[in-house]
C-alpha cells in the first residue's frame, strides 16, 4: 500500500454504505440554529468557521503562552537582561544564571528531552504539537481571529477574495494584511533580541545604527512570518511542514486522533419533512451540515479518514457535537479515537504500550540529568592544573615546591575579585600571584600559585592538599578543589 494510502485510510468500509443524500436546505436544520456553510476548497483559501467549545478553548489558552513568551528579551532580572543567548562571547545568561561551552551539554539534553516529548505525544494522540503549540498554528490563528473581527465571517471573507478590487476591497486588505506584517516584523524582532541586548536594538534600529546583520535577520524573519502565516496559511502544513510527512511513521493503530464514526454516521444525509405515505430514508446521525469541515483550519473533510492535512486541533470534534448537542442526539460522532478502538479491541493503558515506554524512558533519563545538572551548576567553577615538566623541584632548604595553574570560571553576569588560597599539608607555603583574581562577567580568570612544603611532612609521593577561592565581594561564593602535592618517592 502506497504512503498516501497509508495516511489517509483510517477505517476499511464498504464505499457503498456513503450514500449522500440529496436534500434541500430543511426546516429542521433552521430550527436547531445549524448553519449551511459555503465550504472552499480545489486551491482557494481556507477561511475556517469559529466555534466554542472544549478543544477551541484548549487552544484559546495555549495561544497566549505562546506570545509571551517573545516579552522574555524584555524581562530584566538583577539589573540585566533575563535572558539573552550571547553567541559571539559563547555565553547563555538565563536569570542571572551563565551558562558557558562547558556546560552545552544541558542544551543536548533539553533538546533530546523534546524530541522524545514530541515521539511520545505523537504515539498517544498524533500531532498535538502541530494542533496546539506549533508557531505556524498559533500564529495562523492569530491571523485569522485578526481577519474575521475586520473584515467578517468565512463567507464574507471568501465573497471579498472573489470580488473585484475597489476602495472597500483595498482598505479592508490593506488594514488586515498591515497589521499581519506588523506582527511578523515584531516577531522577527523580539527573535533577534535573544541575541543581543534588546533595549540596545530598539535605538539602534529608531537610531539608524543597527548592525546590517540584525536588520537582515530581523527582515527576513518578519517576511518569513508573514508569507507563511498570513500568505501560506493552510498549505505550510500540508505541503511544506516535514512533520505532515513522517506523522505516518509515528502513529500506530492504538494512536488516538479524530476519527469520524461511519457505523453511527452513515448513510448520511439532510433531515426533512416526510409527506403522509412517505417513507422515511434511514440515515445515520450525520446531517451533512459540513461543519466540520467548514472549521477545519486546513479544510479537510474527516469524514474521508486521517489525512495528510489533519494537524489533530480536535475542532470538527467541537463542531459536531455542537450538532449532535441541538439534534438531542448522543455526542461524539467525531471523536478522538483509535483504530483499534473501532475495530472491537479494548485499548491498553499507555504504561503497556511499547512505543511509549521507550519514549518515557529516554525523556526520564535526559530529565533526571538534566535536573541533577541544574541542581549542581555552581555560579563558581574552579580548575586547578599541575605543572607536567618538572612535576615537582626540590628546593636548596630541603623543601619541595609544586606549581599550579589556577582557573576560575565566572557563570555570573557580575565582576568576581576572586582570593585564592591553599592548606593540607603543616607548613605549607603559598606563593606566586597573591593579588585578588579579577574574573570577569561569563569569563575565565587564570593564575599561577606555587606551594611549597617541608619534604618531612609528606605523607609519600602524592600529599593531598585543597585549593579555595572565595569572591570577596560575594563571600557566598566559594569552590573547593582537592589537589595532589606530589613529592619525591
Amino acid at each position: 500500500m502506497s504512503e498516501e494510502n497509508n495516511m489517509t485510510k483510517k477505517v476499511d468500509y464498504d464505499p457503498s454504505r456513503i450514500q449522500n443524500v440529496e436534500h434541500g436546505v430543511s426546516n429542521t436544520l433552521d430550527n436547531i440554529g445549524v448553519e449551511l456553510l459555503q465550504i472552499r476548497v480545489g486551491g482557494e483559501t481556507v477561511h475556517a468557521k469559529r466555534i466554542g467549545g472544549f478543544f477551541r478553548n484548549i487552544k484559546t489558552i495555549i495561544a497566549p503562552i505562546w506570545l509571551l513568551l517573545f516579552l522574555g528579551p524584555y524581562l530584566q532580572w538583577d539589573g540585566h537582561q533575563a535572558i539573552l543567548w550571547d553567541i559571539p562571547n559563547r555565553q547563555f545568561h538565563i536569570l542571572g544564571l551563565t551558562i558557558l561551552p562547558q556546560d552545552i551539554w544541558m542544551l543536548a539534553l533539553i533538546l533530546l528531552f523534546f524530541a522524545m516529548a514530541l515521539a511520545a505525544a505523537s504515539a498517544v494522540a498524533g500531532r498535538l504539537w502541530c494542533g496546539y503549540f506549533c508557531f505556524q498554528t498559533v500564529w495562523m490563528d492569530t491571523f485569522t481571529w485578526i481577519e474575521e473581527k475586520i473584515i467578517g465571517n468565512p463567507n464574507k471573507q471568501a465573497a471579498l477574495d472573489k470580488a473585484p478590487w475597489t476602495w472597500e476591497k483595498i482598505k479592508l486588505k490593506g488594514l488586515t494584511h498591515s497589521i499581519f506584517l506588523s506582527i511578523g516584523m515584531l516577531t522577527g524582532f523580539s527573535f533577534v533580541a535573544f541575541f543581543t541586548d534588546s533595549l540596545q536594538l530598539w535605538q539602534d534600529i529608531f537610531a539608524g545604527t543597527a548592525s546590517s546583520t540584525a536588520v537582515t535577520v530581523i527582515l527576513v524573519l518578519g517576511f518569513a512570518t508573514y508569507f507563511f502565516a498570513a500568505i501560506l496559511r493552510e498549505q505550510t502544513c500540508v505541503g511544506v511542514c516535514p512533520y505532515a510527512r513522517i506523522q505516518g511513521a509515528m502513529l500506530d493503530k492504538q494512536t488516538m486522533v479524530p476519527t469520524y464514526d461511519i457505523d453511527r454516521g452513515e448513510p448520511r444525509g439532510r433531515m426533512k419533512r416526510v409527506r403522509p405515505g412517505e417513507e422515511a430514508p434511514k440515515l445515520g446521525d450525520c446531517i451533512d451540515c459540513n461543519l466540520c469541515v467548514a472549521v477545519c483550519p486546513t479544510g479537510i473533510d474527516i469524514r474521508s479518514g486521517q489525512q495528510l492535512g489533519c494537524i489533530t486541533c480536535g475542532l470538527c470534534i467541537d463542531a459536531c457535537d455542537s450538532v449532535m448537542e441541538k439534534l438531542d442526539k448522543p455526542l461524539g460522532l467525531i471523536r478522538y479515537a483509535s483504530l483499534e478502538e473501532f475495530e472491537g479491541k479494548t485499548q491498553p493503558p499507555l504504561f503497556k504500550r511499547p512505543r511509549v515506554l521507550v519514549y518515557g524512558g529516554i525523556m526520564a533519563f535526559a530529565g533526571a540529568i538534566l535536573v541533577y545538572g541544574l541542581a549542581t551548576i555552581a555560579p563558581m567553577k574552579l580548575n586547578v592544573l599541575h605543572e607536567r615538566a618538572p612535576l615537582f623541584v626540590m628546593l636548596s632548604d630541603g623543601s619541595i615546591q609544586n606549581k599550579l595553574t589556577i582557573k576560575v570560571v565566572n557563570k555570573t553576569n557580575k565582576v568576581m575579585q576572586v582570593k585564592l588560597s591553599a592548606d593540607g599539608i603543616a607548613n605549607m607555603r603559598v606563593e606566586g600571584d597573591t593579588d585578588l583574581l579579577l574574573v570577569e562577567p561569563g569569563s575565565v580568570g587564570s593564575t599561577t600559585m606555587l606551594i611549597k612544603a617541608p619534604r618531612a611532612n609528606l605523607k609519600g609521593d602524592n600529599t593531598p592538599v585543597q585549593i579555595h577561592a572565595q569572591d570577596v565581594l560575594h563571600p557566598e561564593l566559594a569552590q573547593t578543589y582537592d589537589s595532589m602535592f606530589i613529592g619525591p618517592k
